[in-house]
């Protein structure tokens, strides 16, 4: 197979940007270096394709590695055909591959290898050939021996159909057949173990579906409510058929003597070897592709929390809520430092409420609290309802917001909050984290693993590695397009720019504290370990503010410092001009982009990303990004009714519709059937994203089950 030839199908780009792509891959370049800085050479590929590429490269460079190893074992064992060797060259998947092995592979003893050790085969021959002229049970007596255990002619024949029933199921063409006719016929069914338990999964209780029309998040819920022992799952297949197809295939001559045999071991391979067999791969297959849109979903989701934009140079009051234990609450100043930490009980069972209000409104007065950060967990209700109120008798413009505060008990808890906060519990640490995510998101939610964020379906379920490398890649690409400060950004968040491993990141961090703030790119260089091909890699994505260097303000690559200059240069500016921010209509100034990009010696793609960066440099991509909607009133579930309509905040997208923050404190679903009436829905992302500010219709309210729908068709 041609690697290159297949990816250029596969993504539907040109063979000249995957080689080059592989190439770069290949010499140890990441993908957010490869997406922002050589744009020239992949013809402007984006990190999503880039990611997809290089996923499916592993992927294909696997099984290539595969092929030669099944190759080579079949070669081993004298077995290897001219004719069986293509078939395997030709295989683009790991399952046909392994169909082609199956009866080439080493096998733990079976009914058939006994059989074959008690000298069957022969008998199993005859009766495949369909030539014989006797009864079978007259050949079987010539098999007949007490050493070897075959006492009866009926045991003869049942070893021989053994053998026979054995080999059916090896046949690679039978197997992709019969995956196949499964695949395209078959129906998934579920059943309740005790119909009368209520349970989340009491839609699958008797549900059936076929396979080919099957969503992914009910592939995820069939396999979660199976693992939990609460449905039985299996698959129908149309039997018939493969029965028939198999008959066809092994029966090839008209034998009374052979025929009936054939017929009962053919059932018997069916049922007992090939089925159990195919339904395993259907499902795994299922599941794969279920587990892969699923992580695709997690993926755009997280995307659009971590690009949220950060409210800046604000006071924030962090606000953990709790009931017996109190609430947390952490004041940070607009640069995230922590100015203050109290504990108050204005929840059950205390009900401190004039103390919390004299002791919050002290807080606000001191400190100039803007805005209220509250974290949506246990008591967030009754929290919200409570500073509602309090708001309102100071007749204060604080303004507060409900975040999501998935992970932050995980980061409170953790050995990097230990380090960085020191001096504060559990519950000050989790205030804090509340207050500063909403203050800079993608600063925060970095220290927290992205399984823990919340803004996916089933995650749990999944293949965790998978997720786990999926789930890094998108966050890298975030960091890496705002890029972050050199001067004051965390390990944590260094570790994620590209070139930038744990041990380096930390000794970043180590080398600022030690030598003061770096003034220039190019100190990056002293830092233990980080050589020149991590200093190629990461230098772009660091910024320095009031360095000696204007552009390392900007996104410019030092690769490119020489050419900036001279395009500065030959239009009368100097980068000291990048400072003041005079440039901001220095595109319309380079009339003939190409020519200028020749005589500068780079590329006309570098020019255009050059000019964007100088006009503003250092701009934040996050800054297009929907703003947080903050609120000063609450609405309890009661209040609402049907037909009332809303702003909200998308809180989560998944497979079948968009759950939606209106300020109550259950999240209200959106139904994918009722995200527009413009266009046929494929998927909710194609309609809204998480962050988005949306204009909703309450549809119907269950306050026992307390489940609000809603609609966006208005």
């Amino acid at each position: 197979m041609d690697i290159l030839k297949q990816l250029r199908d596969e993504l539907g780009v040109q063979l000249d940007q995957i080689e080059a792509t592989v190439k770069l891959i290949d010499e140890g370049n990441t993908i957010p270096f490869i997406a922002r800085y050589r744009k020239e050479v992949t013809g402007s590929l984006d990190d999503e394709v880039l990611r997809n590429l290089h996923e499916r490269l592993l992927y294909l460079r696997n099984l290539e590695d595969k092929k030669a190893s099944v190759i080579s074992n079949i070669e081993e064992q004298g077995k290897l055909t001219e004719e069986l060797k293509a078939q395997i060259l030709a295989a683009t998947t790991l399952v046909v591959v392994e169909d082609l092995y199956r009866p080439y592979r080493q096998k733990r003893r079976t009914r058939a290898t006994i059989a074959k050790e008690k000298g069957l085969e022969a008998l199993a021959n005859i009766i495949v050939l369909q030539m014989t002229s006797q009864a079978i049970e007259k050949e079987a007596e010539a098999f007949l021996s007490e050493e070897k255990e075959v006492i009866t002619v009926e045991d003869a024949i049942a070893g021989a159909m053994d053998i026979i029933a054995e080999n059916i199921s090896d046949e690679a063409d039978y197997r992709i057949y019969i995956r196949n006719a499964t695949f395209e016929e078959g129906v998934i069914v579920s059943t309740a173990k005790n119909e009368k338990l209520e349970s989340v999964y009491e839609m699958y209780y008797n549900f059936e579906e076929k396979l080919t029309k099957l969503a992914g998040h009910r592939v995820l819920a069939l396999n979660r409510g199976e693992n939990e022992k609460i449905i039985t799952v299996k698959i129908t297949a149309p039997e018939d058929r493969i029965i028939r197809f198999l008959q066809t295939k092994t029966i090839v001559r008209d034998n009374p003597f052979t025929t009936e045999i054939l017929k009962n071991t053919i059932d018997d391979s069916y049922k007992r070897l090939i089925a159990p067999s195919i339904d395993r791969e259907i499902r795994n297959e299922l599941t794969e592709k279920a587990e892969d849109g699923a992580i695709r979903v997690f993926g755009k989701n997280l995307v659009q929390l971590l690009m949220q934009p950060p409210i800046v140079g604000q006071v924030v009051l962090g606000w953990d809520p709790a009931f017996r234990t109190g609430c947390k609450l952490a004041v940070v100043d607009g640069t995230g430092k922590v100015l203050d930490t109290t504990v108050v009980y204005p929840t059950a069972p205390q009900n401190k409420i004039e103390e919390m209000k004299k002791k919050v409104g002290d807080f606000i007065k001191q400190y100039g609290i803007t805005l209220i950060s509250v974290g949506n967990g246990t008591a967030s209700r009754e929290s919200e309802m409570i500073i509602v109120d309090m708001l309102k008798e100071m007749h204060s413009d604080v303004q507060y917001i409900i975040v999501n505060e998935a992970g932050a008990s995980v980061y409170s808890a953790s050995k990097l909050a230990t380090e960085e906060f020191p001096n504060l519990d559990v519950g000050q640490r989790s205030a804090t984290s509340i207050a500063r995510r909403l203050q800079d998101p993608l600063a925060e939610l970095v220290k927290i693993d992205p399984k823990s964020i919340g803004v996916g379906q089933y995650q749990h379920d999944m293949n965790q590695k998978k997720l786990s490398e999926a789930l890094t890649g998108v966050v890298e690409d975030c960091v890496n397009k705002v890029g972050v400060d050199l001067n004051t950004a965390s390990a944590s968040l260094l570790e994620y720019i590209s070139g930038i491993s744990k041990v380096i990141s930390k000794n970043i961090v180590v080398y600022r504290e030690e030598n003061g703030r770096f003034t220039n790119r190019n100190q990056l260089l002293k830092v233990a370990k980080l050589g020149p091909k991590a200093f190629e890699q990461c230098a772009g994505f660091m910024r320095i503010q009031d360095g000696k260097n204007p552009l390392d303000t900007t996104s410019v690559h030092p690769e490119s410092y020489e050419a900036a200059k001279n395009l500065l240069q030959k239009l009368s500016y100097t980068p000291q001009d990048i400072k003041a921010g005079g440039l901001t209509d220095l595109g319309k100034q380079v009339k003939d982009k190409k020519a200028m990009a020749l005589e500068l010696g780079i590329g006309e793609i570098t020019l255009t990303d050059i000019i964007k960066e100088l006009e503003k440099p250092g701009r934040d991509p996050r800054d297009e990004m929907p703003k947080p909607l903050l609120r000063t009133d609450v609405l309890e579930m009661k209040d609402l009714t049907e037909g009332m309509i809303l702003n909200g905040t998308v809180r989560n997208v998944i497979d079948f519709g968009a759950f939606v923050d209106i300020g109550v404190h259950q999240d209200g679903l959106v139904h994918i059937s009722q995200l527009t009436d413009k266009k046929f829905v494929k998927h909710p992302l194609d309609v809204v994203s998480v962050g988005d500010i949306v204009e909703v219709k309450v549809m119907s309210v269950d306050l026992a089950k307390k489940r609000i729908q809603l609609t966006m068709k208005l």
